[in-house]
């Protein structure tokens, strides 16, 4: 099943990809609880209550057109956005023992379907660019979890966006990779159920209606639930986090002020966002690990 959130805070279903259930008032104090709470029940209940409820009022119509409905980001607030490091076989030197589990944070406060991509004018920015990439939402509180029971902590899938600025040198990823608008989540969540295999999805994106990234999620280094185990190792994972796993770095572009940037994965949707740049233009092609920045200052970390 497909949820989503849209116009004023409600919940919906999506029903042969063209029409918007209303499921809103299956959730009882749905204006009290307000919009994040809300999705970590529905999360959380799935199982026990929310799947049955949902399939009975998407049985019941067609609902309203998906181009009528104004969609917001599927998780309003999570509490972490969790992305990797590097987890492509993107090169044919590159093997799966080459590539050590890591993750940084991106910040919580999402940007979802036809929002607005604001990127700072941060003068030793080589270049911006954005990473399609798929990411899963943990369905229930994760903590030392095994590979083999990984899959029953995940309620489901989504596209994301990694916004990217290049070039800095920095201690951490906070202004690289964690500023506002710098991850964009949409359409909507796609049940586990209802994905299947998810190392074996084809992953596209778009600037401008060009072609940029075309790949399978099959050239993971590290698949699913080695991530979410070496995660849970660490910290503990609650309903409605986000983890992103990765990016195939091939057909990564610039993005300027006034681009219009797309991502659509295979069985989980299609989104947009539009580019807001308060700086200069910036189109240098770079590949992260190859290209070589002129002049780049030495320091701690770079993207």
């Amino acid at each position: 099943m497909k949820i989503l959130r849209f116009n004023d805070e409600r919940i919906g279903v999506l029903v042969d990809g063209k029409g918007v259930v209303d499921t809103s008032e299956a959730i009882s104090y749905r204006e009290e609880k307000g919009p994040q709470r809300v999705m970590q029940q529905v999360i959380e209940e799935w199982d026990s209550i929310y799947r049955a409820k949902f399939e009975s009022l998407s049985a019941s119509g067609a609902g309203v057109p998906l181009e009528s409905v104004t969609l917001l980001n599927p998780i309003p607030q999570p509490r972490k956005v969790l992305a990797a490091f590097a987890n492509y076989l993107d090169s044919p030197e590159r093997k799966p023992d080459d590539i050590p589990l890591e993750f940084f944070y991106k910040s919580p406060e999402t940007v979802g379907p036809e929002g607005e991509v604001h990127l700072l004018d941060i003068p030793p920015v080589y270049v911006f660019q954005p990473e399609a990439e798929i990411a899963f939402v943990i369905g229930n509180h994760a903590k030392n979890v095994t590979t083999t029971d990984a899959e029953n902590h995940i309620f489901g899938y989504c596209p994301f966006v990694d916004i990217s600025a290049r070039g800095m040198n920095r201690r951490t990823q906070f202004l690289p990779k964690g500023q506002d608008s710098y991850a964009l989540v949409g359409p909507w969540i796609t049940t586990r159920d209802e994905v299947g295999d998810p190392h074996v999805l084809n992953v596209k994106s778009w600037v401008n209606g060009g072609a940029r990234q075309d790949y399978s999620t099959s050239a993971m280094a590290r698949k699913i639930p080695e991530q979410l185990s070496w995660v849970s190792k660490f910290l503990q994972l609650q309903s409605g986090d986000i983890i992103t796993t990765g990016t195939y770095h091939v057909g990564l572009g610039p993005i300027n002020d006034g681009d219009i940037f797309e991502i659509e994965i295979e069985k989980l949707g299609r989104a947009r966002w539009t580019v807001k740049s308060d700086g200069p233009r910036k189109d240098p092609e770079f590949r992260p690990g190859v290209t070589q920045i002129p002049n780049a200052p030495t320091g701690f970390s770079r993207v």
